[in-house]
Order: structure tokens, then C-alpha cells, then sequence
């Protein structure tokens, strides 16, 4: 049983462009996500924005390293940006850019235009319940509808039976309706942030229907 939505909905649109272990890892593949939450210097997120897409093409510009940024544009973390790297695996982060100036960089011409750095979590995919096949590497969905779910101690057990009835639910429905359901790789205190599903989107449009 879910226990309660802690963000009911947040949306996320990428920019610049050019997302305890609560799920132990069944297989040696899988696909997983760093995302750091910040707020930026509103005054100077014209600046950010070129130094954070210049870093972004220098040393993360592809393989597990690769970054996404978006816009937090709804929800209670409205305003707010997520700085995204994967997909990746916890092996990577024993060889991720460090040397050759990125740390300089990040700290000289990133950090001077974030206010604050809220989180930094990791959250793996189900591959068996998701339906995201067909989103491919060319970002052709930009805008994510995301909710994240609190789950009970006393009834997490019921949790694969409701993600499995949404999963079958998504991959019978006609046309492409790209789904995700991913977890929490370590609880944060009691941010209730334990499971994520994510549903993706080509055009607003698609929110009229």
C-alpha cells in the first residue's frame, strides 16, 4: 500500500540540452540515475545556464557520464533544477570525471551560480514493469510527469502487486505511452521519496486530453 504521495505531481522539462538500498540489484545490467536537485542564482541564470552546457559537452557528454539538465516546473519544488547523469551503474563512480579539470571547472564556473544543493539520489529502473523502449537517445520526450510515493512499512509488500497492475496497464494500451517505475537506491531521513513513477511526453498538448 502506498502511504502517501509526497510530491503529488512534479514536472520536468530538460534544458540545456545538446534525471539504505531500497532495491537490491538482481542482475550484473541495469540502468540507474544520479539526479542533484539545486536551486540556481535567478540573477545570473543566463551564465548557468553557457558554463553549465559547456561542462556538460567537455565531460559528460556521452556513455554513463553523460548529463541532462531540466526545470522543475510544478510541484512544491517548483523554480528549482535537477542536473542529471546516466545511465549508469554504482561501478561508474569509481572513474567518473574528476582529473583533467573538471572538478576546477565544476567548482569555478558552476557552483558560484547555484544557491543551494538540496539532494543527490540514485534511483534505478524496473526494467521488467517499465515501458520506456521506445524513448531511445534523442530525447524526443522532454517534458516527464513525475510522482513519488512513500511506502508503508507494514504493507510494502502489496507495492509490486499495484506497480505491476499500472505496468500491464501502460504496455496494453494503444500507441506509445512510455512509462517508468524506479526506486530509491538510499533513503534520505523522511523525505518519503522511496519510489518514482514517471510518465513521458512529447508536446503540452498531450496534457489537454
Amino acid at each position: 500500500m502506498l502511504k502517501k504521495t509526497f510530491a503529488s505531481v512534479m514536472m520536468l522539462v530538460m534544458v540545456f540540452t545538446f534525471s539504505t538500498s531500497v532495491n537490491a540489484q538482481e542482475s550484473e545490467d541495469y540502468a540507474m540515475w544520479e539526479n542533484m536537485m539545486f536551486t540556481p542564482d535567478y540573477t545570473k541564470l543566463k551564465i548557468l545556464g553557457e558554463n553549465m552546457r559547456k561542462h556538460n559537452e567537455t565531460y559528460h557528454k556521452e556513455g554513463p557520464y553523460k548529463a541532462t539538465v531540466y526545470n522543475i516546473v510544478s510541484g512544491p519544488n517548483a523554480g528549482k533544477m535537477i542536473w542529471q547523469m546516466g545511465s549508469m551503474m554504482f561501478k561508474h563512480n569509481d572513474g567518473r570525471p574528476g582529473m583533467g579539470g573538471h572538478d576546477a571547472d565544476w567548482r569555478d564556473n558552476v557552483m558560484p551560480y547555484v544557491k543551494e544543493i538540496h539532494t543527490i539520489e540514485y534511483w534505478s529502473q524496473d526494467d521488467k514493469k517499465s515501458n520506456t523502449s521506445m524513448l531511445g537517445p534523442n530525447n524526443i520526450y522532454p517534458i516527464m510527469f513525475v510522482r513519488y510515493f512513500e511506502v508503508s512499512d507494514t504493507h510494502d509488500y502489496t507495492m509490486n502487486n499495484v506497480y505491476q497492475q499500472a505496468s500491464e496497464t501502460f504496455k496494453s494500451m494503444p500507441g506509445e505511452n512510455p512509462w517508468g517505475l524506479y526506486y530509491n537506491e538510499f533513503l534520505q531521513g523522511d523525505l518519503g521519496r522511496h519510489v518514482a513513477t514517471e510518465r513521458f511526453f512529447k508536446h503540452w498538448k498531450s496534457f489537454e486530453n
